[in-house]
């Protein structure tokens, strides 16, 4: 039986610097998202449109929503196939291309997961997990472009303290 969920969040503009949108660059591009009690997540556009470049951007949010997913999913199957994983950092990117009408769209996402784990014996199926992780990502699923893995594994001598 399938199970449906519903993802609500409020994004509202806080870059109105006293003349609204009367023009292109009259306004900031800042805004905040929340979801519930969560912290909110300060958003503005990329800084090539204007944007604050301390803020996330939906391109960055995006790639990060992907990467999530995908680390989520693979502690996950880990776990059930007994590959103790130690240690996880991603270092993702994606391409977005510009049209000439000014829209655009992303045409892929890489992830560069850097997996420690805790035994040689390990290594094959951990990164054997990672397409059952892209397979079964909710996020990748979800998207019209390709989302590229290239994970490596490591060996990792557990933290003794």
């Amino acid at each position: 039986m399938s199970a449906r969920h519903r993802y609500e969040v409020q994004v509202a503009w806080t870059g109105n610097r006293g003349e609204g949108t009367t023009g292109y660059r009259a306004y900031d591009r800042d805004h905040e998202a929340r979801s519930g009690d969560r912290p909110a997540i300060p958003g503005s556009s990329d800084p090539a449109f204007r944007g604050d470049p301390e803020r996330w951007d939906p391109e960055r949010l995006l790639v990060a929503s992907l990467s999530h997913c995908h680390l989520l999913w693979y502690l996950h199957l880990c776990a059930a196939e007994g590959v103790v994983v130690l240690s996880y950092e991603d270092r993702a990117s994606g391409v977005m291309e510009e049209q000439d009408d000014g829209g655009g769209h992303f045409v892929e996402v890489t992830l560069r997961p850097v997996v420690g784990v805790a035994d040689h014996g390990m290594i094959e199926r951990a990164e054997a997990l990672h397409e059952r992780a892209h397979s079964l990502c909710f996020i990748a699923r979800s998207v019209n472009f390709p989302v590229r893995h290239e994970p490596e594994i490591r060996v990792q001598v557990p933290d003794a303290s």
